[in-house]
């Protein structure tokens, strides 16, 4: 299956230990009728990779299959015109990766090691997360 080749690239790649892809996990992927492709199924995975905690894989975004043509976003004038809203905007993956290490540094009052730390948290080595927090620029004020 694509989604355990995607896990394990994604697992060497940032360091994590995700081991299990439950039964929910592959029914949200397979009920998604995926018209981006193979790469747009890699872009998922690896968000998930990323935002799970532990070694469960948890797909935490919404796949919303509808027609595109008229969203549940939009309205209609008074002529029956479609009046599309503002889409919200989508944060790019490197983004949500830095917040989520800050917030788990801040949860850990920035303790890095240890039981109690954000590497535990995260499913990091410590040496893993000091090496994001580099790349990042993260550092604590």
């Amino acid at each position: 299956m694509l989604v355990n080749h995607f896990v394990a690239k994604f697992n060497k790649k940032i360091g994590k230990q995700i081991d299990i892809v439950s039964n929910a996990a592959q029914n949200t992927l397979q009920q998604y009728h995926w018209p981006g492709n193979v790469r747009e199924l890699e872009s998922a995975i690896e968000r998930a990779v990323i935002l799970s905690a532990g070694t469960p894989l948890q797909i935490l975004d919404r796949f919303d299959s509808f027609d595109k043509r008229v969203s549940s976003n939009d309205r209609f004038d008074g002529v029956n015109r479609r009046v599309p809203r503002e889409e919200p905007s989508v944060k790019a993956l490197v983004e949500l990766e830095h917040e989520h290490i800050i917030n788990v540094l801040q949860q850990t009052n920035w303790r890095i090691e240890g039981q109690q730390g954000a590497a535990v948290i995260l499913g990091l080595n410590p040496s893993t997360l000091r090496a994001r927090m580099r790349k990042y620029v993260i550092e604590r004020h």
